[in-house]
């Protein structure tokens, strides 16, 4: 057994364990749910990570993206995020992508992941990505966070609503403040997630939606359905 992951094969057996040095996971966004997301499953052991944002490190993500440093700014997110991971966990592939998430390349993005992880800060690339993953059948796990608040939830394709059925009205293109330990506790939420759903551990939110309220120290978690006028999922 590599003693690197000693204190959590308990929870996850040797099994679960070579499960997650075997996959690969797309991460879209290298900030603020990004990084803790990253560096979880980096740490726990996911064999091959591609890690994709299009920006360059401002002093003003400082608050919330810990995958980068000050002496980086002007640099690219995505690179920097591959410098921190793979000094986090050497045993850990990572792949930096520095282009745009939208419906023209989200598929050449993902390329052979099996699992999508969103930490994008806007709707139209999260629709970009609830729709690959369902063309490829593979899991998307969501994440958003605004100010002290947050949610979080898992797509399975063919089994559970996926993202147009519950936002099919949200704001595509807003973005609004960000307290960084919010961002922080979707993140973490999103990595184990990933987790408990590639070693079948627990229960996970395959069709149910996690919301935090870090202000008033509450989290709730209710049970969604698919919509019958979807205009994404509704064939499947």
């Amino acid at each position: 057994m590599n003693e690197r992951y000693i204190r959590q094969v308990p929870l996850l057996g040797e099994t679960g364990q070579k499960i997650l040095n075997d996959t690969t996971v797309f991460i879209a966004g290298a900030g603020g749910l990004g990084s803790p997301a990253s560096m979880y499953l980096a740490a726990a052991g996911i064999g091959s990570i591609r890690i994709c944002d299009l920006d360059v490190i401002e002093l003003s993500n400082m608050n919330r993206q810990i995958l980068h440093t000050e002496d980086r700014i002007g640099t690219s997110k995505a690179e920097s995020a591959k410098k921190t991971l793979e000094s986090l966990n050497p045993d850990c592939s990572v792949t930096a992508l520095s282009e745009k998430i939208d419906e023209t390349s989200v598929l050449r993005l993902i390329g052979d992941a099996e699992v999508i992880v969103d930490c994008m800060d806007n709707f139209s690339a999260r629709f970009a990505l609830n729709k690959a993953a369902l063309d490829l059948g593979i899991p998307l796990m969501h994440g958003a966070v605004s100010g002290f608040t947050g949610q979080a939830t898992l797509v399975v394709p063919g089994k559970t609503p996926c993202l147009s059925c519950m936002f099919q009205n949200a704001n595509t293109t807003t973005k609004t403040p960000v307290i960084g330990a919010a961002a922080g506790v979707i993140g973490s939420i999103e990595a184990a997630e990933v987790i408990k759903h590639l070693t079948g551990t627990g229960s996970t939110l395959a069709g149910r939606l996690l919301l935090y309220d870090g202000a008033q120290n509450s989290m709730e978690v209710f049970t969604v359905k698919k919509s019958p006028r979807c205009p994404v999922c509704t064939t499947l």
